[in-house]
C-alpha cells in the first residue's frame, strides 16, 4: 500500500508539472490578472490539503475500506474490480458535485474554487480544505456498503486528481481531438463552461472523469466555451487567500 501512495504521488507531480509547462507554451486564453499572484494565491490551498489528507483523508478511508459490509464475489476483484469502482465512485463524485451546487450549506465551501477568475492547472488544487473533509465523510457509507477496497480509492484518487488538473489546465487542444475525446471524458472546453460566470452554466457539467454522466442526468449544458468567456461566480469578485479560508463561516458574503 505505501507503494501505492508513492505511486500516486509521483502521478500527480508529473501530471501537474506538464500540465503548468504545456498551458504556458500552448495556452487556449491568455486573459488573466496578475498571473503570479494569482497562481501563489491558488498553490497555498495544496499544503493545508495535502496535510488535511495525512491527517484524516487516508485514516478514514483504510477505516471504511476495514469495515465493509459484506465479502466481495470473485469477479468484483482484481482489475474488473478496479474498473467497477471506477465507474461508481466516478458516479459518486458526479452526485457529490451536484449536491454542493444545490445545498446552501457546501456551496459556501465550494463557492471557494469557482471564485477563480481564470482557470489553469492551480486552479484543480483551489479546494476549501472544509469541502474535502466533508467529502472524505460522505463517501465512507459507499465505501463499507460496497466493500470498496483501500488500493481502489488510492488507484481513483490518483486519476482524479490527474484529471481534474487536466480539465482545469489552460491548454490549448486541437478541436478535433478534444471534441472526440469530450464524448466520454471531461476535458478543459467542457469544464470552462462549468466555471462561466453565469450561474445556469455553472450549474451544469459536473463530470469529473467521465463526461457521460451529465448526459445521462440531464445536466448537461449547451453552452460552448467561446474567447472571452467570464470565469467565476456570478457577480462577485476573487478575495485573497486568507478571506477565502474564512469566507464559507461568514454570515455574509
Amino acid at each position: 500500500m505505501p507503494d501505492l501512495i508513492e505511486y500516486k504521488t509521483i502521478a500527480i507531480i508529473i501530471a501537474f508539472v506538464s500540465l503548468f509547462i504545456l498551458e504556458r507554451l500552448l495556452p487556449k486564453s491568455v486573459n488573466v490578472t496578475a498571473p503570479f499572484k494569482r497562481a501563489i494565491k491558488n498553490l497555498s490551498f495544496w499544503p493545508v490539503n495535502i496535510g488535511l489528507s495525512i491527517a484524516i483523508i487516508l485514516p478514514v478511508s483504510f477505516f471504511a475500506a476495514q469495515f465493509h459490509l459484506w465479502v466481495r464475489p470473485e469477479w468484483a476483484t482484481g482489475l474488473t474490480g478496479f474498473i467497477f469502482d471506477l465507474f461508481i465512485l466516478d458516479l459518486f463524485i458526479y452526485c457529490w458535485h451536484r449536491a454542493v451546487h444545490e445545498i446552501q450549506f457546501f456551496w459556501r465551501f465550494h463557492e471557494v474554487h469557482h471564485m477563480d477568475q481564470h482557470l489553469d492547472t492551480t486552479s484543480a488544487i483551489r479546494f476549501h480544505f472544509g469541502e474535502i473533509f466533508f467529502s472524505t465523510f460522505a463517501r465512507v457509507p459507499l465505501i463499507m456498503l460496497l466493500a470498496i477496497p483501500l488500493s481502489s480509492i488510492i488507484l481513483f484518487e490518483a486519476f482524479v486528481l490527474v484529471f481534474v488538473l487536466f480539465h482545469h489546465s489552460n491548454v490549448r487542444l486541437p478541436k478535433a481531438l478534444e471534441d472526440n475525446i469530450a464524448r466520454i471524458i471531461v476535458t478543459p472546453s467542457l469544464h470552462w463552461v462549468h466555471h462561466h460566470a453565469i450561474r445556469k452554466d455553472t450549474d451544469s457539467n459536473y463530470g469529473t472523469i467521465f463526461s457521460f454522466w451529465d448526459k445521462f442526468f440531464k445536466t448537461k449544458s449547451d453552452t460552448i466555451r467561446f474567447e472571452g468567456m467570464p470565469i467565476g461566480t456570478e457577480g462577485l469578485k476573487d478575495k485573497t487567500f486568507l478571506k477565502l479560508l474564512l469566507r464559507p463561516f461568514r454570515r455574509k458574503a
